[in-house]
């Protein structure tokens, strides 16, 4: 129905997470009708993407250099950190303009498969330097995200670090990266101790 090259694309579009075939075909087609200025700048942008973004040798958070924004900036509290699964969570709570502190990311939560790619001996051993007065847990609440904040909670505890998670009003199941910034700020305000 379309052309191998106009097919190849709508293949790959389709591969991302939450886009399905007719959505698309709709951004192949946008594309298609873009000057052809506009597509280079946007094909360059995306070959360049692996080349100029890597993770925070810090937190594991994306950055273009070797620390991300956030970890550069002194303003921020040292003593606070925000232990969360993926960047998107950090996009999300930084939204909320109500966190100040820094991050670790996880890179998951604790299943069968990828337990060995975490980032937990890194937030240990952030720990152990002794700068850190509280850790928030702010995992996703589902099942595997709660597993993973009670193993965390259970593994800081020895350090005597304070130890919060983040408050209800998340709801079970959910996604921290799409819940509303109002939610967000409410949770991160009313965390309570582990």
């Amino acid at each position: 129905m379309f052309p191998k090259s106009f097919q190849k694309l709508i293949n790959h579009f389709s591969s991302l997470p939450s886009i399905g075939p007719k959505l698309a075909e709709r951004l192949v087609l946008y594309l298609w009708k873009q000057d052809e200025k506009k597509l280079e700048d946007f094909g360059e942008d995306l070959k360049a993407l692996k080349k100029n973004i890597k993770f925070c040798k810090n937190c594991f958070n994306i950055a273009e250099n070797d620390l991300c924004d956030i970890c550069s900036d002194k303003k921020r509290d040292q003593g606070l950190l925000c232990v969360v699964e993926e960047p998107l969570d950090i996009i999300a709570l930084e939204k909320t303009k109500k966190f100040t502190g820094i991050y670790h990311v996880l890179g998951g939560v604790i299943t069968a498969q990828n337990n060995q790619e975490l980032k937990i001996n890194e937030l240990k051993n952030r720990l152990k330097k002794g700068n850190i007065r509280e850790v928030i847990l702010a995992t996703n609440p589902t099942t595997e995200g709660e597993a993973t904040a009670l193993y965390l909670a259970r593994l800081i505890k020895p350090l005597g670090t304070k130890t919060s998670r983040l408050a209800r009003g998340l709801p079970t199941g959910g996604d921290i990266e799409y819940a509303d910034e109002a939610t967000l700020a409410g949770a991160i305000e009313g965390r309570k101790e582990m």
